[in-house]
């Protein structure tokens, strides 16, 4: 109610206001919200007073979205450990095959039954799982098996198709390159299973970048979003599909006004490429990348807000052929900036694999322009595999005699050795010093170092011995800098780790 009230009172407010423009010398400077500058800009009537007469034309077109699954559970949960034979008295430890399910939400948009949803909205929940089948409920009440045409785990889209149906009530994508922030959408879909729901809301921010992979371009809207809404779809006031409701933003499991949706102009794209049949297809450069903090590029000396930091270049792949660096900031690739709206991985997955295309990277304080031919991106669980968090707090004792070229730092290091390599799964032939223990207290444990972390430079120089770190150390010092930059390689995997210096 307090809501309701709150928004009742804005539309009154803002019906007045339309009256009330003043006149103002010409040129004179106004504020934004000055009423007569807004009136043109504002939604007809103020406001929508019904959503009821678009609703009625779109819900036939959402349906809900079920699958059977079956999986393997153990029926002794001690099964295979010490204590499956507990109280002398063995239980049976034989898996058995129990059925599950799962909902969500999906749109027709055809009249011959192909479905739109979320790749999460028909894949198995638990590992081991097998789907079985999947059905698709018209708003009508009809249910129908769906076959599976093509499913996109990197975008979260699947494809589905109902046969032996025609004259279905079907919508169409829309343009979600105009939305814009505070414009009215409404999502429709079956939250917790309970059948066609509607909610209203806005968008509140668009191209949100939430970490989820390289199609991470999200609209955020406050219209409510629970589980069961993925694969539903969000409309703007012309009844376009300009996005698929995708993830929530939660605490609680329930909706807090954070919802995202995948654009239309994502989307569309990966879709039509499913009903052809083809292969998705995105572009893959083969770097590790870091997000230039605002220490980073203090230390690089770049400018913060833009670009990404390679940490590491895969062998044989485009970078690497196109003699991009380890310690290169790469700030646009062919003309597009790389921001944190606008990712490096974003701009290079868009991408044709095979294209030939410019990127402009800064190396050691000066611009340079490499011409790549931009590669085929791997899966994303071979991309998994690659991913290193200096964030990690991992699983080291944090144990070790304290050396005294590296106390400033709170690491104890000693040159990394073959066998050392080894035994913390580096290259035997990698140079550095490897870390022995980690002062608690120390920025560098905040930042995640601990033992076995293998220091390969610092401020991009190489280091073979303590000596070699103390001389980075003063260095910084000298140059009247709080930090240290070090790589740090842990097993195949590498970061550049920005670690104060300490008193």
């Amino acid at each position: 109610m307090r809501y309701a009230y709150a928004l009742a009172t804005s539309l009154l407010l803002g019906g007045a206001a339309a009256t009330l423009a003043l006149h103002q010398p010409a040129g004179a400077q106004t504020a934004q919200n000055e009423p007569g500058a807004i009136q043109a800009a504002a939604p007809r009537g103020g406001a929508p007073m019904s959503f009821a007469d678009m609703v009625a034309k779109l819900q036939p077109a959402v349906v809900n979205i079920s699958t059977t699954q079956r999986v393997q559970v153990q029926t002794n949960p001690f099964a295979g450990t010490p204590f499956g034979d507990l109280f002398g008295q063995q239980a049976p430890s034989k898996p058995v095959t129990r059925q599950a399910e799962s909902l969500g939400s999906g749109f027709v948009i055809s009249a011959d039954g192909y479905v739109v949803t979320n790749n999460h909205v028909i894949s198995a929940g638990d590992r081991g799982a097998v789907v079985e089948s999947i059905s698709v409920k018209l708003a009508d009440g009809r249910e129908f098996k769906a076959k599976l045409i093509g499913r996109d785990a990197q975008s979260d889209l699947a494809l589905l198709k109902i046969d032996g149906v025609t004259n279905l009530p079907f919508v169409k994508f829309g343009d979600s390159g105009n939305a814009r922030v505070g414009d009215w959408v409404v999502a429709i879909g079956n939250p917790f299973g309970l059948g066609g729901t509607v909610t209203a809301g806005i968008i509140s921010a668009v191209h949100r970048v939430t970490g989820s992979g390289a199609y991470d371009r999200f609209i955020q809207t406050d219209a409510s979003i629970n589980r069961g809404n993925s694969g539903g779809p969000m409309f703007d006031l012309n009844g376009n599909v300009i996005g698929i409701n995708s993830q929530i933003l939660s605490p609680t499991g329930g909706n807090v006004g954070i919802g995202f949706a995948i654009p239309a102009e994502e989307a569309k794209p990966v879709i039509d490429q499913l009903m052809k049949g083809t292969a998705i297809k995105r572009g893959y450069l083969g770097v590790g990348m870091q997000d230039v903090t605002d220490d980073i590029a203090d230390a690089l000396g770049v400018p913060k807000g833009r670009g990404t930091l390679v940490s590491r270049v895969e062998p044989g792949e485009a970078a690497d052929k196109a003699g991009v660096k380890q310690g290169d900031v790469i700030v646009a690739v062919n003309g597009k900036d790389v921001t944190p709206d606008q990712t490096l991985s974003y701009l290079v997955a868009n991408v044709t694999p095979g294209t030939k295309v410019p990127i402009q990277v800064i190396r050691d304080g000066k611009p340079i322009t490499l011409n790549v031919t931009v590669g085929t991106r791997p899966s994303e669980e071979q991309l998994a595999a690659n991913n290193f968090d200096p964030n990690d707090d991992g699983s080291g004792d944090g144990n070790g005699a304290p050396d005294a070229q590296a106390a400033s730092l709170g690491v104890a290091v000693q040159p990394l050795t073959p066998q050392i390599a080894q035994s913390v799964g580096v290259d035997p032939k990698t140079s550095g010093l490897v870390v022995l223990g980690v002062d608690p207290s120390s920025d560098a444990a905040g930042k995640g170092l601990r033992r076995g972390d293998v220091i390969v430079s610092a401020n991009k120089a190489p280091v073979g011995n303590a000596g070699d770190l103390a001389k980075a150390v003063q260095a910084s010092k000298t140059a009247g800098k709080g930090t240290v930059l070090l790589y740090i390689q842990r097993r195949n995997f590498g970061a550049y780790v920005p670690v104060e210096i300490g008193g």
